[in-house]
């Protein structure tokens, strides 16, 4: 008893530095670990990765100089399987950044009941001033700074933030050529030609429709005629609208790094998914806009933040007016509006929950190349609903059996499998 005070006083004392991603989730792990009985020993193995790389990386210009790039690579548990996670291009990937991301990647695995370990990885830099050529060579050197720790029974990358299929057919060709062999699945969301899957574009979004239509199921939500707000009109979050506004429902507002647009009666997603320009963005072609921050607080059924992360704090929670709130985007809701927002009876499906079709869906294509035969769309598609609407159910009962949040209750979920696959191994 004196113990869950105690966890308790310092999630409270912590709340205020919850927009630090690696400490927030640090701060919710203990809090599972703690309610699922595990020793401080546990605590300490998991807050950190097992492994964690700092790469440099010379890349020559097209100007003929050369650039010094920083990169990294975190490993965060193999207890379970080969670490799995995404790839950034970003010029504010931070170490910190890269461990928490390489964290809730373990946990996303744990969740969907994957066996995998999570990882993670990021270059500094702007991919949106580099060349075609540029990128090539940095993709490459990135692959070879990193190939001794990396393969497809160690650790498997993946697209993520300004990386696409390209890049993964240029990081493949480069691994395959230090081993001496193909090896397509050291790597996912490759394209089609290379050993890509069907499906693997879009997963993420469909992963989070599932989540969404179960959640609305659960507090009696027609999702036919309910009001969606997207934040984010990127990969996500375009795919999202367009499958809500399929289903039936009214996407009343949608936005990007430029503002917002609204409609009460539900946007034209067709006509903004034709519209929008090579970077994903449509509202500059607008007068009549909103700011994000607007956006966040109009009246809907379901809000979906799939833009970046801190977007919903102790701010603005209050005024938060969607009944269900959908993660994902990666870390957009603190822990302190959290705590607000649940305290005020409102239902948050966790980033770790809603966003893990993707890795589902790498998984899937790891699977399709070790076995060198390849699955239809349908087939895809198919297996994918069973996985996330089985996790989504799980999480579910979790939090009502325990009469905790959907946050911890998926942590509790997703650390569980790592944690005993520690014991096991002896470990801790």
């Amino acid at each position: 008893m004196v113990e869950q005070e105690r966890v308790a006083e310092v999630r409270n004392e912590t709340l205020d530095e919850s927009t630090n991603l690696l400490k927030s989730t640090q701060i919710v792990i203990k809090e599972a670990l703690d309610k699922l009985g595990y020793h401080q020993s546990m605590f300490e193995l998991l807050k950190e990765p097992i492994r964690f790389l700092t790469v440099r990386i010379p890349v020559r210009m097209d100007d003929n100089s050369v650039k010094i790039f920083t990169g990294y690579r975190a490993q965060h548990n193999d207890a379970v399987g080969p670490t799995k996670g995404g790839i950034r291009f970003h010029p504010d990937v931070t170490e910190d950044e890269v461990k928490a991301l390489s964290i809730w990647m373990s946990l996303k695995s744990g969740i969907v009941d994957l066996p995998y370990g999570g990882g993670k990885g990021g270059i500094i830099c702007d991919p949106r001033e580099m060349s075609f050529r540029e990128l090539e060579r940095l993709s490459r050197g990135y692959v070879r700074a990193i190939s001794q720790i990396v393969g497809p029974t160690k650790d498997i990358p993946a697209p993520d933030v300004f990386t696409n299929s390209q890049i993964m057919a240029w990081m493949m060709d480069e691994y395959s050529s230090i081993k001496e062999h193909d090896s397509p699945g050291f790597i996912t969301g490759k394209p089609l030609v290379l050993g890509g899957s069907h499906g693997r574009e879009s997963a993420t979004a469909k992963g989070v429709t599932i989540c969404i239509r179960e959640a609305a199921k659960w507090r009696g939500i027609n999702l036919e005629g309910a009001r969606v707000i997207v934040q984010g009109f990127g990969n996500a979050g375009s795919f999202l609208s367009k499958f809500m506004h399929d289903a039936g429902a009214k996407v009343v507002a949608i936005s990007d790094v430029y503002g917002a647009l609204y409609d009460p009666n539900g946007l034209d997603i067709d006509d903004l998914l034709e519209r929008r320009d090579s970077f994903g963005t449509v509202t500059k072609q607008f007068t009549n806009t909103l700011t994000n921050k607007e956006m966040l607080e109009l009246d809907c059924d379901v809000l979906v933040p799939a833009a970046i992360e801190n977007q919903i704090t102790k701010e603005n929670a209050h005024r938060i007016q969607a009944e269900i709130i959908v993660e994902a985007a990666n870390g957009p809701t603190t822990l302190e509006a959290t705590k607000i927002l649940t305290e005020r009876g409102k239902l948050i499906v966790p980033d770790v929950l809603a966003s893990a079709g993707g890795v589902t869906v790498s998984y899937f294509e790891w699977v399709q190349n070790n076995q060198g035969y390849y699955w239809s769309i349908e087939e895809v598609e198919e297996k994918l609903e069973q996985v996330m609407v089985k996790s989504f159910n799980n999480v579910y009962q979790t939090a009502q059996t325990r009469q905790v949040d959907m946050r911890l209750a998926a942590y509790m979920v997703g650390v569980r499998k790592m944690a005993e696959a520690c014991r096991f191994r002896g470990w801790v």
